[in-house]
């Protein structure tokens, strides 16, 4: 005979396998004799063996004990008497020291199931196996709730049915108790939905009256599981289980770390509410904390997987929601603040561990949909801003729009729009609109914010200067270096009289505006300034902070953009090694200097090189990042680049044409990567010998790019130098003088006469003039030009 032991959270429908079980069992003729015992407690498992033995052996029923005693002995085989095939059903064990001496005998004829919502070791061994029951599948929920409906002539749609099954966790007796409420109230799984869905319901108003369950159960759910946490509360360490579990009620579901719950923010929690007794409580340890997570463990309230240090605590959300109900306003608002210092102490000030950060995302945005207004009171906690910084760095731009936009409206509604982080809220939503590709929309949320912060901060506000400084950073991304230049060397007097000369963001614009300069046309000149920043950033910041490798990274890129491509590869493979040492191998930032190394190295004249390089990059950053990243996107651009050449055209091609597909699908159509992948692909036509194809590729691109970006914008010019090129290359050589005479004078307005753009222009022009045989009038245009281009 084997024994089993049914486990699992309240509400998986143990009870029910085990009445299915003993009723087919009784139904099929298989067992003589079937005793069902309700085992809440030790003297009901007397009371129910008693019973038996009055019933089968007419035992005294004035001696229970006795009685039971006998009934177990009878139970056990015996030589020579006629077999007794019999079923022992003991339902909802609640403590394993209840059964100690209660066992039924191991019996070739007989059969034990037990239920329990404990897993203790203590219920297995001596022929004794513990099985858990665990949740329906999507497939079986939607099934049992379809056929229960049916059975009252009630349909609805599948897809709601499948919703509704998801938004109660596919718990058996949720989905049964949550059927049953729909039939009384004579509602649909669309409107009971929307009352789950509301925060203001209690999940016990969403059951049927106890009068009123189905499948002849005793409790609701919420009842069920309120008589678990009381007896987890019993379990060592005595009172926090309770809090614990409180805890975890507002975050994720699906997974919290370990760490979380032994933080210090978590441990002050628990040690505030363990029960009363020692005045003032003890401070709870790490190792009690661990022991609360096991109580609830053993109870299946929660599952407590300690070799899963990402998601070591899970917990049903009906728990989670149960739990919550339970809670006064004050005590739901404290715990959203506890869990919010938690999720903020853990959350380090760089991410080199992704699997972490994407838990702390997730179990932060289950806080914010759970915390309500408690995050804003009263002003907004650090963890809002902390989500949006978060999503930004891993590059999920988009998402940290939506964020930032949503914390902006929030934060207007219930703080006023003129609240202090209600303007850094629309900053933050202004830059990470930059970021997703909309330089100029980003620009102009900036430009339209910049007053609000002057009337409602002064011009000297930190926050104020702030704005300035990304309002000329998406200036120039937008098109606009010099007037960035302008921009940034009218705030850098600012910041150096408000914050000083080695204040943080003193050295940010120091850095930008530098950065500003190269893109402006000086490379040499950003590359000096660098040489000149650097030093103080060592000094102020030390060698190994990140804004001192983002200068190291910026210099390294005007050192090559100023000519020296070997210099530049030098200065990167230098950098790489410090960030390796500092962030590790898959921190972002090192696999960025990996890409601009490799880059470099290209440039330098190992095209091949370069290609090996960006493909060993692409793997890692398909491992770090995944495949719609915009870093990873960013390596199969350079990766085609390169292999284009190193002489694979074709290859490149078909690279460039897989890549344009997947830009599209996660950017959208009009993002700057987009138009820059097109004109490479355009470039390689033109290369594979497919001019017209490459004229129109072109003719294409410059039309999006003029609606996109505006007439005046750098990649706008060099769509335009690649069509006149194209044209006379074609055979109209007035015809290509004509477009570049046109497009000098818009470079030279829009960029100024030195750019080297502009100058790279005029050399173009003089080539033409001179190939269309004005050499001489051609050359004067611009003395000292190479005509060879």
């Amino acid at each position: 005979m084997l024994s089993q032991v049914l486990t699992g959270t309240g509400g998986v429908g143990k009870t029910q396998l085990a009445a299915d079980y003993a009723r087919t069992a009784w139904d099929s003729g298989e067992v003589d004799i079937l005793v069902w015992i309700s085992a809440s407690s030790r003297a009901a498992i007397t009371a129910g063996y008693a019973q038996a033995g009055v019933e089968v052996l007419a035992a005294d029923p004035r001696d229970p004990e006795q009685a039971a005693r006998a009934f177990l002995a009878w139970l056990e085989p015996k030589t020579g008497q006629k077999p007794c095939r019999w079923l022992v059903v003991l339902d909802d064990v609640s403590d394993p020291a209840d059964m100690r001496d209660w066992w039924p005998p191991t019996s070739p004829q007989g059969r034990v199931l037990v239920t329990t919502r404990r897993r203790e070791a203590a219920l297995t061994g001596a022929e004794r196996r513990l099985v858990t029951v665990g949740l329906f599948t999507p497939q079986e929920a939607a099934a049992y709730f379809t056929a229960v409906l049916a059975a009252h002539d009630r349909h609805e749609p599948i897809n709601q049915i499948n919703d509704l099954a998801s938004d109660l966790g596919y718990l058996p007796l949720a989905l049964a108790q949550a059927a049953a409420y729909i039939i009384d109230d004579a509602i649909t799984c669309a409107d009971y939905r929307q009352r789950l869905a509301d925060r203001f319901r209690k999940l016990a108003d969403l059951l049927p009256e106890p009068s009123g369950l189905p499948d002849n159960q005793a409790t609701t759910m919420a009842a069920t599981w309120s008589l678990s946490i009381e007896r987890a509360d019993q379990l060592r360490p005595a009172g926090l289980a309770r809090p614990m579990l409180q805890l975890t009620a507002m975050l994720d579901p699906n997974g919290i770390p370990s760490g979380f719950l032994a933080s210090a923010p978590a441990l002050n929690h628990l040690s505030l509410h363990r029960m009363p007794g020692e005045q003032p409580p003890a401070p709870v340890t790490a190792e009690e904390a661990a022991g609360a997570l096991q109580a609830l463990h053993r109870l299946n309230l929660i599952d407590h997987i300690p070799d899963a240090p990402y998601a070591t605590v899970r917990v049903h959300q009906l728990i989670q929601r149960a739990t919550r109900d339970a809670l006064t306003a004050d005590q739901h608002d404290q715990l959203a603040v506890t869990a919010a210092d938690i999720l903020t102490a853990a959350w380090p000030a760089i991410e080199r561990d992704t699997a972490l950060a994407q838990a702390l995302r997730a179990n932060a945005a289950a806080l914010v949909r759970t915390a309500e207004d408690a995050l804003y009171r009263p002003a907004p906690h650090a963890v809002l801003f902390r989500i949006g910084t978060s999503l930004g760095e891993s590059g999920q731009t988009n998402a940290a729009c939506d964020h930032y936009a949503y914390l902006a409206t929030s934060i207007d509604h219930r703080l006023g729009p003129d609240h202090p982080d209600s303007l850094m809220a629309r900053q933050a939503f202004a830059r990470e609109r930059g970021k997703a590709g909309d330089a100029a929309g980003a620009a102009a949320a900036l430009a339209e914010l910049l007053p609000d912060c002057v009337r409602v901060l002064g011009s000297d506000h930190p926050h104020t200067l702030a704005t300035r400084h990304h309002l000329a950073t998406w200036l120039g991304e937008a098109g606009d270096a010099a007037g960035a230049v302008v921009a940034f060397e009218e705030l850098l007097p600012d910041r150096l009289r408000v914050l000083g000369r080695d204040h943080p963001d003193t050295l940010a614009t120091r850095d930008a505006l530098a950065d500003f300069r190269g893109v402006a046309g000086d490379a040499a000149g950003a590359a000096a300034a660098y040489e000149e920043l650097l030093p103080d950033r060592i000094r102020v910041m030390g060698p190994d902070h990140p804004d001192t490798f983002i200068s190291r990274s910026n210099h390294a890129w005007w050192v090559g953009g100023a000519g020296d491509a070997a210099g530049a590869a030098a200065a990167y493979e230098e950098l790489l090694t410090d960030q390796i040492r500092v962030m590790g191998p898959e921190h972002p930032s090192t696999l960025m200097t990996r890409n601009s190394l490799a880059n470099w190295r290209g440039k330098a004249g190992d095209a091949a090189g370069a290609a090996a390089a960006f493909e060993e990059l692409l793997a890692d950053r398909l491992h770090v990042q995944g495949p719609d990243h915009p870093d990873t996107l960013l390596a199969r651009h350079h990766l085609a680049t390169f292999r284009g050449k190193a002489g694979d055209v074709a290859g490149a091609l078909a690279a460039f044409e897989e890549l344009l597909t997947d830009q599209v699908r996660v950017h959208g159509p009009d993002h700057p990567h987009i138009f820059i992948t097109r004109v490479e692909l355009a470039r390689l036509q033109k290369k594979a010998g497919d001019a017209a194809g490459a004229v129109a590729a072109f003719e294409e691109l410059l039309a999006d790019q003029i609606r996109v970006q505006g007439p005046d914008y750098r990649g706008t010019f060099i769509t335009r130098v690649e069509l006149a090129r194209l044209q006379g290359e074609a055979g109209d050589v007035a015809g290509a003088v004509a477009a570049f005479e046109e497009l000098l004078a818009d470079q030279i307005r829009a960029l100024g006469p030195d750019h080297p753009e502009t100058l790279l222009t005029r050399n173009d022009l003089a080539l033409w003039r001179g190939r269309a045989g004005g050499a001489a009038a051609g050359l004067a245009t611009d003395e000292g030009a190479n005509p060879e281009g």
